[in-house]
Formats: structure tokens, C-alpha cells, sequence
């Protein structure tokens, strides 16, 4: 049985300087999410609400730490990762629960 992975966003990150130089039209931090938002997947799946997009880039991490899994140099049943958003990431702490 899979364990509950619960996702904590840590911190949603914007670099001006490349949406200046590189995209059309204001932009701002995701919007999807708030430091400290907290999102719990049971059976590996992606909780309600969460970005469809961002879960793309964890869902590897989550499947991982649910079956038991850890992660080389990071605490037991922790993992820190982040979406691929160049202009604007946000970094989520994942662990198991």
C-alpha cells in the first residue's frame, strides 16, 4: 500500500530579468500556488488542485517517496524539487507521511 506524500510549497520564485529579455507581456509569480500551501496525494495521486503542470515535474519524487523510497544525500522521506517554469519555479518540499 502506498503511503500519503504531502507536498508543502517552500517558496515561488519570479526572475524578471528573464521574462524581460525573453517573454511577451507582463507576468507575475504562479499564480496556482502560495508559500506554505500544503497538498497531500494519496495513492499517487495528484491531489485536487494542484497544477497539472507542476505535477508532471514531482510526480516521479512522489511515486518514489509513497512506495518507500528515499532519496541519495536528503533526509529519509524528504525530497526538495521544483517545477520547470524557467521564468517563474516554485519549490516544493515533498515527504512521505
Amino acid at each position: 500500500m502506498d503511503a500519503k506524500v504531502k507536498i508543502t510549497v517552500l517558496r515561488r520564485l519570479f526572475h524578471q530579468d528573464l521574462v524581460d529579455e525573453y517573454a511577451d507581456g507582463p507576468w507575475e509569480p504562479c499564480e496556482r500556488f502560495t508559500d506554505g500551501q500544503q497538498f497531500v496525494s494519496e495513492g499517487v495521486n495528484m491531489p485536487e488542485g494542484f497544477c497539472s503542470w507542476a505535477w508532471a515535474d514531482i510526480q516521479k519524487y512522489v511515486m518514489t517517496l509513497a512506495r518507500g523510497g528515499d532519496f541519495v544525500g536528503v533526509q529519509p522521506g524528504v525530497f526538495i524539487t521544483c517545477c520547470t517554469d524557467g521564468f517563474r519555479p516554485v519549490i516544493f518540499k515533498v515527504e512521505r507521511i
